[in-house]
């Protein structure tokens, strides 16, 4: 009977200890486990990156996996070092890379820089799939230049080139089109509690990014001279030798995009003006590309006298295409992949432009994306836009065709290239040549 008690008070002593022991294990994993996820959590304070995030995530989930052979903690990293963000790799040392020449290709399993409803204040004119667009596949094409890589866009990288910095994007709807993609892609990086966004004003709008002391402003001046039609029933007047009178809040910035063409084509009802003034004098015999090619000198006149290159860097974004013509953008959702389709919109424009930036003191960056851009017919709003709250694909007393937008473009899109194509420009030493990639600045 001792025997038999004795064993049983054994066995259950060892049950007991082995519980305990697996108690205490348990408690270890946790206890160790908790001090993980708060070495981590100041990890990504330290270093506000979302990959450490994620890395805290995984490490929740699957301690394991979070340490190498030897016991040390691996972080997952982004994919990319900081040192990398301007890695733009040279294919062949024989040729000059020129960004902005190469082609388009598919990449299905790419998603996009951002997704549209992570930033509310996208305007109903280019969040298509919002407004009903059933295709996703214009999203996944990219730009490939002949001669190099690229780097795709990263929000803190940006953030971080540009911290403490102002930039301008002056001009158009179509400046406002990359203002928005900018401002979007910015804005889905960081918390929303870190940001300030204001859109109210059609004329002005604001996105800032409080932890990095980057502001990214849209200045409305389709024409960058003066319009005066604020009076009514008086002439509408665009004074080709005056600049639009916002340029006065343009001064001081590190960063400088302007565009202007679209407006100065417009004929009939969408005409802005009634006379231009030039010379002192009220004219509307002005020959059109003689009365853009004024306003230009006007820009470049006050970019020659206000702009200090030792602080700021001034772009030029090349006149964006439309595809109104011939079968329009309706029901299209590939890109044009004739390699000599041309466009021919506004040429003459184009011509004056670059031959105003060539007499320039100052030298402005030319942002060409004209060629690249006329072959993304796929990529406007087409129907799946709104105008006046309502959605134009609803709108069916007329032919679909007929009031499609092909001027501008849905967000994610073509912007975010353009965009991509700004940033590579900037971490490019344009020094010697334009499209050199023989050094990059430090």
């Amino acid at each position: 009977m001792f025997s038999i008690f004795t064993n049983y008070s054994s066995h259950k002593k060892s049950i007991n200890m082995e519980t305990s022991s697996k108690i205490s294990q348990k408690w270890m994993i946790c206890a160790f486990g908790s001090f993980i996820s708060c070495f981590i959590f100041l990890i990504c304070l330290k270093h506000n990156e979302a990959g450490y995030f994620k890395a805290l995530r995984h490490c929740m989930f699957n301690v394991e996996s979070c340490f190498s052979p030897t016991g040390n903690l691996e972080m997952s990293k982004p994919a990319k070092s900081r040192e990398d963000e301007g890695n733009i790799i040279q294919k062949n040392s024989k040729n000059k890379c020129n960004i902005f020449e190469g082609r388009w290709v598919y990449k299905p399993k790419e998603s996009p820089y951002y997704e549209a409803q992570q930033c509310p204040f996208l305007s109903e004119q280019v969040s298509c799939q919002k407004n009903g667009r059933p295709d996703f596949d214009y999203q996944n094409w990219s730009w490939e230049a002949h001669h190099c890589v690229i780097p795709s866009l990263n929000g803190i990288y940006i953030l971080e080139r540009l911290r403490g910095k102002r930039v301008i994007i002056v001009g158009d709807s179509l400046n406002r089109n990359q203002w928005e993609s900018l401002a979007c892609l910015l804005y889905s990086t960081i918390p929303p509690s870190r940001a300030h966004v204001d859109v109210k004003s059609g004329s002005y709008k604001i996105f800032k990014a409080k932890d990095y002391n980057v502001t990214v402003e849209f200045y409305w001046s389709p024409f960058l001279v003066q319009l005066e039609s604020n009076k009514p029933g008086a002439p509408k007047i665009l004074r080709l030798e005056k600049l639009d009178l916002s340029s006065r809040l343009w001064q001081g910035a590190d960063i400088m995009v302007f565009n202007t063409g679209h407006w100065w084509v417009h004929l009939g009802k969408l005409k802005a003006w009634d006379f231009f003034e030039y010379k002192g004098l009220l004219v509307n015999e002005l020959k059109l590309e003689s009365a853009f090619e004024v306003a230009m000198r006007t820009w470049a006149d006050w970019i020659d006298q206000n702009v200090n290159l030792t602080k700021t860097t001034v772009f030029f974004r090349s006149i964006s295409p439309e595809h109104k013509a011939q079968n329009g953008c309706y029901n299209k959702t590939q890109p044009i992949t004739d390699k000599s389709h041309v466009t021919h919109f506004s040429e003459s424009l184009t011509a004056i432009v670059e031959r105003t930036l060539s007499k320039m003191r100052i030298s402005v960056r030319y942002l060409n994306i004209t060629k690249l851009s006329e072959h993304r017919v796929d990529a406007h709003p087409s129907v799946y836009a709104k105008k006046k709250g309502k959605e134009l694909v609803k709108r069916k007393v007329k032919p679909p065709e007929s009031f499609a937008d092909c001027s501008h473009w849905c967000l994610p899109g073509l912007p975010d290239t353009w965009n991509r194509l700004l940033y590579a420009s900037l971490v490019l030493d344009h020094s010697t040549d334009t499209h050199s990639l023989s050094h990059l600045i430090s």
